[in-house]
């Protein structure tokens, strides 16, 4: 149980996560909550750190006690986090195996974006303040929410939500619900896993880039581009805007 004494997120994390894999070094699985501290940026950064060790990395991450902006299945007000998860997984492949995902239909920040740029966005991402479903981003700043990962089957979003909050929230002691008073604060749940201690890691990491190949060789649906192994498309975009850079609105 680490306490990050209100330190900057992106590196309490971290420091978290570098000691969770020395442990997992000698005991082959390992675990650690963390709580106060700032926000943690992107969630992957720090399973990938287990991953470049050999090892799977699991990250979940909830905000504390401040304002909320998801709904609960069913609901009309916000009562949850985005509650991201995210593992990666050792292999052989040119983009790492990693999966980085809000339990939120999608990451608030492309609502934000949506009104900078001013576009409407798709049903299913929000409802207003009156609880019903909405196309204009705006309606987000206004007594709105955002709904959970699943369109009309919700409550699986909803409850991987639930269960990231008892991670976080609960296992770390942070509690659940508002405190208006209180900062934002991210709280962590970590686990590192060995896979040298389960089989041999060079057998391991060539399997998942076959089971990877083995994906992505189905033909592909009516209108898809075709399949991408979970983090590859993440893989793809780092080396074309590494390439052409970054575009970005002035009202970003």
């Amino acid at each position: 149980m680490i306490d990050g004494q209100w330190g900057f997120g992106f590196h309490v994390n971290a420091k978290a996560m570098a000691l969770t894999i020395e442990k997992a070094k000698t005991a082959n699985v390992a675990a650690c909550t963390v709580f106060r501290q700032s926000h943690v940026g992107r969630l992957a950064a720090y399973p990938l750190m287990a991953m470049r060790e050999g090892m799977i990395g699991i990250a979940t991450a909830d905000s504390g006690r401040s304002p909320k902006h998801v709904a609960p299945f069913g609901g009309k007000e916000a009562r949850l986090g985005t509650n991201p998860i995210s593992i990666a997984v050792p292999s052989d492949l040119d983009a790492p195996f990693y999966l980085d995902m809000a339990t939120s239909a999608v990451a608030a920040g492309k609502i934000q974006l949506a009104v900078a740029r001013g576009e409407e966005i798709p049903t299913g991402w929000i409802i207003d303040a009156e609880g019903r479903h909405t196309t204009d981003p705006t309606q987000y700043r206004k007594g709105g929410a955002l709904l959970p990962l699943g369109g009309t089957e919700g409550y699986k979003g909803s409850g991987l939500a639930a269960m990231v909050e008892v991670l976080c929230g609960l296992l770390t002691g942070l509690g659940f619900g508002v405190e208006p008073t209180g900062r934002h604060n991210d709280g962590c749940f970590m686990a590192v896993f060995n896979v040298a201690a389960f089989r041999p890691l060079k057998e391991f990491k060539r399997e998942v880039a076959e089971f990877a190949r083995y994906l992505k060789s189905t033909p592909p649906s009516e209108g898809s581009k075709g399949v991408y192994y979970p983090g590859e498309i993440e893989g793809v975009r780092e080396q074309q805007r590494l390439r052409d850079g970054i575009e970005i609105e002035d009202a970003t």
